[in-house]
């Protein structure tokens, strides 16, 4: 069995502020650590229930967040960026299942540290008029290449988002959110313990788990804090500027589509 682990930081248990995410914060080095005993942790339960081949993506940030000497010894690890595909790059038809580790919730919502790929410029991107987030985004890319997104860990609220979009998905819910920078948590043993059991679970029954898909083709929206942000991604001829801070375009292809999004947003991150 295959399996592919996509993994952030927001939704791991202990990280509740921008200290623990960001490259310079103070406390960033000990959410890292936190953030690899999780990976780790789903790493063995993928184990207990028969995985042979392990990949497992750093989807943080710079994408080098993951110690890998810390890292389980079954496990290859993916890291830096960019990437074309981000937070599901390397993901392809081969794999039996994907499992997202340290997820949060869309912009827009509640959920600690909420946001969309990028807090300092999307407000919320909508497909087909339905608002999605990161697990929803990348759970349509391993849709796409018809591998079935059955785990995430992450709080309370997230557990919500990912079980109204795949609703036989297994969820560990490491915190429960009290504000966007405050959250009840699990001690980093008892998460680990959690998402341990509750990935074995997930993988014991793959064969009957559907993808997340929708049917094209795709109408995507980015909305932006700010029209400046909308201007410099207006530049490029395939985004249609629909409303002062809201881009669109049409594609039948969802990872096109998704590239495109991750495009829009280096865009707009440029003028900062």
């Amino acid at each position: 069995m295959k399996v592919y682990i996509s993994a952030d930081i927001e939704g791991v248990a202990g990280v509740v502020h921008a200290e623990h995410t960001i490259r310079d914060g103070k406390e960033h080095d000990y959410a890292r650590k936190l953030m690899t005993e999780e990976v780790n942790a789903c790493i063995r339960g993928a184990i207990e229930a028969g995985a042979d081949e392990i990949v497992v993506n750093d989807s943080h940030g710079t994408m080098r967040n993951i110690y890998p000497d810390q890292l389980h010894s079954k496990a290859k690890l993916l890291m830096g960026s960019p990437k074309k595909l981000a937070m599901v790059e390397g993901l392809t038809e081969d794999y039996d299942a994907a499992l997202f580790v340290g997820y949060h919730t869309r912009a827009g919502s509640n959920g600690i540290l909420n946001h969309t790929f990028s807090g300092r410029v999307i407000q919320t991107v909508r497909v087909n008029r339905i608002e999605l987030g990161e697990f929803g985004l990348n759970a349509f890319v391993a849709g796409h290449f018809n591998v079935p997104t059955v785990f995430v860990s992450g709080c309370n609220l997230l557990a919500e988002e990912a079980g109204a979009l795949v609703p036989d998905i297994k969820t560990a819910i490491v915190k429960e959110s009290i504000s966007r920078t405050a959250a009840l948590n699990l001690s980093p043993n008892e998460s680990c313990a959690l998402i341990q059991q509750k990935t074995t679970e997930s993988l014991k029954d793959i064969g009957s788990q559907t993808p997340f898909n929708m049917n094209g083709p795709y109408t995507v929206e980015i909305e932006f804090l700010n029209t400046g942000f909308a201007d410099a991604v207006e530049i490029v001829p395939l985004y249609e500027r629909s409303n002062p801070v809201t881009v669109r375009f049409t594609n039948e292809n969802w990872l096109h589509c998704y590239r495109l999004i991750r495009g829009a947003i280096m865009l707009a991150n440029s003028v900062q």
